[in-house]
């Protein structure tokens, strides 16, 4: 699989769908804005409010599926990790360049930002012409 070409076709999307897993085992979706690094990592904020923060806190392996208006889609699973201290300031960066609308966010009550790291991540593309499957593990 291309890391580079599955970077360059997440970072094209703005929406994916996030699924956690609650406390009585039962998945939950919710179809979240997302940047992502060059290494694969997804970056998305929230609010300790909603029901994925506590998932996230008691479970944090999630997973995500990356576009929905072509032919091509990625799957992808991993571990969510909330942000903190320079780490945030960081990862701040990556959010913000994606959501410029972003900082505006930051005096939300509750507000808070996570970094997914890859496990898994399949690329499928289903157009005729270009027709391929590739899975990659990560460490």
């Amino acid at each position: 699989m291309n890391v580079d070409e599955v970077y360059q076709f997440m970072n094209r999307e703005r929406l994916a769908v996030l699924s956690t897993v609650n406390g009585e085992g039962q998945s939950e979706s919710a179809l979240m804005g997302f940047a992502v690094t060059p290494k694969l990592e997804i970056v998305f904020d929230t609010v300790t409010t909603s029901r994925k923060y506590p998932n996230l806190k008691k479970n944090p392996r999630v997973a995500w599926v990356i576009g929905c208006t072509s032919e091509i889609t990625v799957q992808y699973e991993g571990v969510a990790h909330e942000l903190s201290g320079e780490e945030l300031v960081e990862y701040k960066k990556t959010y913000f360049a994606a959501f410029p609308d972003g900082p505006a966010r930051q005096s939300w009550p509750g507000i808070t930002y996570f970094v997914v790291r890859p496990t898994w991540v399949r690329y499928c593309d289903y157009n005729p012409a270009t027709r391929r499957i590739e899975e990659q593990a990560f460490s």
